[in-house]
């Protein structure tokens, strides 16, 4: 998800929509003005460099979390099909201000993973990565065998998390670290 620690990728554009150039794109972030409101954006597709392109409209198909943006220059569905698999990227260091208890999903990368054993918090792992294609996975190294496991990242699993002091506490049902 995160490239460099320079860029965070926001949406995926998932196929053309209509004739006239438009694109569906699958939001992976909260702040909906990054496919609506125009201005430059960045594109990159697998890991090549990300080039520049402007959003010049963009709306949120009702009930769902996809938008419908245009590009400026992107007018036929043949050139918004070549669009197809890039990644909307927005530059860390450009980052929305948020309130004392949110985060930014990339700020989860490194922080120890901790679960209660014995009615003690012990650290079994690290975060290592983010999956987000369609749902939001912390991928977890574990020490105690170097294996790399998906975690769903959601209230009931991940229990607390603890920006400040480094780590996350997660209460996994029976048998999902061992997969």
């Amino acid at each position: 998800m995160i490239l460099q620690n320079k860029w965070l990728v926001v949406g995926l554009i998932t196929s053309p929509h209509g004739v006239k150039g438009q694109v569906k794109v699958k939001s992976l972030s909260d702040f909906e003005e990054r496919f609506v409101q125009p201005g430059i954006r960045w594109l990159q597709k697998e890991n090549e460099s990300p080039k520049k392109l402007e959003l010049t409209s963009g709306f949120k198909q009702p009930g769902k979390e996809i938008f419908i943006i245009n590009f400026q220059g992107i007018s036929t569905r043949s050139h918004a099909e070549k669009l197809k698999k890039y990644k909307i990227l927005v530059k860390t260091s450009n980052l929305p201000k948020l309130n004392k208890e949110e985060f930014h999903l990339f700020q989860l990368l490194n922080l120890q993973v901790k679960q209660l054993e014995n009615e003690e918090l012990k650290i079994i792992g690290r975060v290592i990565n983010l999956e987000n294609e369609k749902n939001n996975l912390l991928v977890i190294e574990l020490f105690k065998n170097q294996k790399k496991v998906l975690v769903p990242f959601v209230n009931e699993i991940v229990t607390l998390i603890d920006i400040k002091n480094n780590f996350l506490v997660i209460n996994p049902p029976k048998g999902l670290l061992d997969l």
